[in-house]
């Protein structure tokens, strides 16, 4: 297999990488055969993924817009992922260039891409941190050195926590960050749910499936089980709903939306 110019040494590209798969689905280029092959096996179950991903970028990019207009210049996306046309820094930094954005990954070609991406963009920066570990990403140079976490900051788990299983503590892991942040911080989080999905649990199941083989189990929780994510913080109106219904820029007929859209659940909440 041919290794692009672009892919890190050292990285296994006969693997498929969710961030890369996520890459595909929004018609990105930074993804291998492989991973191009697992999202349109995922697809064969739910074709509407391309969709779902879509709607989840409206609405981070929505949360991103919101933070500015409560103050909140400081942003910390955690599994972050591929920067694709955008992302949180382009978004924040066209309306307030001072904003500063510092993006988590643990995959490597992530990391890699984003350090090209933000080469020169002195309020952008990228640290190699699992979010498993909140003390390593609040201890990395690249998030100390660019964030005052004596000030709000918004904190993004859009689209990663569903990838954490619960034997590995995700709850833990998002109180131990919340603790880190000053009062007025706001939790910005998107998370993959049956809830919603035009299919029924069988059917989503085969694209959960997927996941499950390439060992990046997809775990789907309900929305109590999202709600204790934001603990701590008081959840911004209209609440816990489908990403398209969070404060959407537009009064369109939700019907008038690709019903795949409505799957999952997003939510913002402030901390006290």
């Amino acid at each position: 297999m041919e290794r692009p110019a672009w892919a890190p040494q050292g990285i296994d590209i006969s693997v498929p990488s969710v961030s890369r798969m996520y890459d595909f689905y929004l018609g990105g280029s930074h993804n291998f055969e492989v991973d191009r092959e697992a999202a349109r096996k995922a697809m064969e179950f739910m074709p509407g993924l391309p969709k779902v991903m879509q709607a989840n970028r409206a609405f981070m990019r929505r949360a991103v817009r919101y933070a500015l207009g409560e103050g909140i210049d400081q942003f910390l996306d955690i599994g972050s992922g591929i920067p694709t046309f955008g992302n949180v820094h382009e978004v924040a930094q066209a309306i307030d260039p001072a904003a500063r954005v510092a993006y988590v990954d643990h995959d490597p070609v992530a990391v890699a891409h984003s350090q090209a991406v933000l080469d020169g963009n002195e309020g952008a920066t990228i640290a190699a941190a699992d979010l498993r570990r909140p003390q390593e990403i609040r201890d990395s140079p690249e998030v100390a050195k660019l964030l005052d976490f004596d000030r709000p900051v918004a904190l993004l788990l859009v689209a990663v926590l569903h990838f954490i299983e619960d034997s590995d503590d995700p709850q833990g892991a998002v109180a131990a960050l919340r603790d880190m942040l000053a009062p007025g911080s706001l939790l910005v989080v998107t998370h993959a749910a049956y809830e919603g999905i035009p299919l029924t649990r069988e059917e989503a199941g085969g694209a959960v499936g997927v996941y499950r083989d390439i060992r990046n189990p997809l775990v789907m929780r309900t929305r109590d089980e999202v709600a204790r994510f934001f603990d701590g913080y008081e959840l911004v109106e209209p609440g816990l709903v489908a990403m398209p219904e969070w404060r959407p820029e537009s009064p369109a007929a939700p019907e008038n939306e690709d019903p795949y859209a409505f799957s999952g659940i997003a939510g913002v909440g402030r901390k006290a």
